[in-house]
């Protein structure tokens, strides 16, 4: 039994045997090949490109780790199940094959030859999709390696990811207070503000460091020059250093602590002193 799309096959379907359909079909027939080829090239989710410019968008190197480990977790997960499910259609399969043999009528074999065709055409486009996670999968590993390499470290702890997040989340209000102050006259937006207050950051404080950078990209732009993005990620970062300790202050007024070394995962407690 054929898998292919042929000419034999569809012909099958067609109720008339028109010149020009006949026509269509050698052309189709002599160019799937090359065209299915190509196609393999797009049986992923996203581009090597989107995942680490708009899906990983964490402006931060432990946190962009943090989001490629949970891609990776992701399609992993993914594989697991377009395997399980590839194993159960060869199973089906093999059964309908055995059935086929042993029919004699012909009408019933006429079924099972549909249902296997049509189990043939989801293993093979599980197959397709499955290359596509492998793919994606291993370019996430890829990426977490240089991710370690670019922070030059050979592993990160769960105490690193925890005293990171201060820096990312300053950083990350700045970077959408900012973008929303260029689209509202300069002036940061209600949310971003909350954002901000929840993070013990005064909006006015924020405000002003808002209205200092666009002066200045706006004082380049009139002498006739051009502000960067790299610019704008500097003065995330200085930001950041000036804002740091807010956190902190706001989560033990409010009476909490903010790193509970205790409760890491990887963190080694001392051992107490046993009784003489």
């Amino acid at each position: 039994m054929e898998n292919q799309l042929t000419i034999k096959n569809m012909k099958t379907i067609l109720t008339s045997n028109k010149p020009e359909y006949l026509t269509m079909m050698k052309n189709i027939d002599s160019k799937l090949p090359a065209v299915e080829q190509a196609c393999s090239n797009f049986y992923k989710t996203s581009s090597q490109f989107k995942n680490v410019t708009l899906d990983v968008t964490a402006i931060t190197p432990i946190r962009s780790i943090k989001h490629t480990l949970a891609e990776i977790e992701k399609t992993k997960s993914a594989v697991k199940q377009s395997m399980i499910k590839s194993k159960k259609s060869n199973v089906r399969l093999k059964k309908y094959k055995v059935q086929f043999e042993e029919s004699t009528d012909e009408l019933e074999k006429e079924l099972l030859e549909i249902k296997i065709l049509e189990l043939q055409d989801g293993i093979q486009s599980t197959k397709d999709y499955l290359e596509g996670a492998i793919r994606k999968m291993n370019f996430f590993i890829n990426q977490y390696s240089e991710l370690l390499k670019h922070i030059g470290v050979e592993e990160i702890t769960e105490e690193m990811y925890e005293k990171e997040e201060n820096r990312y989340h300053i950083m990350t209000a700045m970077k959408q207070a900012l973008s929303a102050a260029r689209t509202k006259g300069g002036l940061i937006d209600e949310g971003n503000h909350i954002y901000l207050f929840d993070l013990g950051i005064n909006g006015g404080a924020a405000q002003v460091e808002v209205f200092n950078y666009l002066k200045m990209e706006n004082e380049l732009i009139n002498n006739g020059s051009e502000p960067t993005h790299e610019m704008s990620i500097r003065w995330l970062e200085k930001c950041a250093d000036k804002f740091e300790k807010d956190p902190k202050t706001f989560v033990e007024r409010r009476g909490f602590k903010l790193l509970d070394e205790q409760s890491l995962t990887n963190f080694k407690i001392e051992k107490m002193p046993t009784k003489p």
